[in-house]
């Protein structure tokens, strides 16, 4: 290339860019991004409106709705099922062997209640003070299962002691205990015996003795004199009172 078309091509290229309209140099520069259609050409927060703390006003607000409806739905205490308290049977408490037995005395001769000796065959010990000598003699009250529990014929009273001897008559409502320890085996019902004669009483039989009295517990079995000593039964305001002895 010589000299002269040196020259020649920059004059040209001179006078082309004298041709281009005034423009700022950076939006000459400036190369703009393509543009995709369905896409705005605003920033992706500026399009959404979307900014990180109305993203958290958002979530509390979600947070407040559910805990609101929660509350709501809550079970009401009027709709809740009302579970009936466990009932717990208490068992009646058994007779204190260690209590004090009654005492029949002829100021207070009251030894039970009617209503405690309602059950045919129930028994009861108590003491009865001797007015001669003024002992206190153990004592057995039995329920019979003839006569009325509001009447004295219902129940036979006795001393538990022996008329002779040092032995201590027995209730013996064990029916196989009459069998096995007595060798009885006639028994149809509670019958009082004598652990040291092997004696058997019939409560609900009477027999005479010399001088013709009657009295209760006839013999059905062994040696023994006579029956245990009798006392007296009487009833006032349905109190069972035991008033004398033979």
């Amino acid at each position: 290339m010589t000299d002269s078309t040196m020259v020649e091509s920059k004059s040209q290229v001179k006078e082309s860019f004298s041709h281009m309209p005034n423009q700022p140099p950076d939006e000459r520069l400036r190369t703009d991004a393509p543009q995709i259609p369905g896409v705005s050409g605003q920033a992706p927060e500026e399009h959404l409106g979307f900014k990180p703390l109305r993203l958290v006003g958002f979530l509390a607000a979600l947070i407040l709705c559910l805990l609101a409806v929660r509350w709501l739905l809550r079970p009401k205490a009027a709709d809740m099922p009302v579970t009936p308290a466990a009932q717990i049977e208490v068992p009646a408490p058994a007779a204190d062997p260690s209590a004090p037995l009654p005492n029949a005395t002829e100021a207070q001769p009251s030894v039970a209640e009617v209503g405690e000796m309602a059950k045919p065959w129930s028994s009861k010990e108590f003491l009865f003070r001797n007015r001669l000598t003024g002992e206190n003699v153990p004592a057995l009250l039995i329920r019979l299962s003839s006569g009325s529990a509001t009447q004295p014929a219902g129940y036979w009273a006795f001393a538990l002691n022996t008329p002779f001897g040092n032995c201590r008559f027995e209730y013996l409502s064990d029916l196989s205990k009459l069998r096995n320890d007595y060798g009885y085996n006639a028994a149809k019902h509670p019958m009082v015996g004598n652990p040291c004669t092997r004696t058997v009483f019939d409560p609900l039989k009477l027999t005479s003795l010399p001088g013709s009295i009657w009295v209760r517990g006839s013999i059905e079995q062994g040696a023994d004199l006579r029956p245990p000593l009798g006392i007296e039964v009487e009833i006032q305001d349905k109190q069972i009172q035991a008033v004398r002895m033979e």
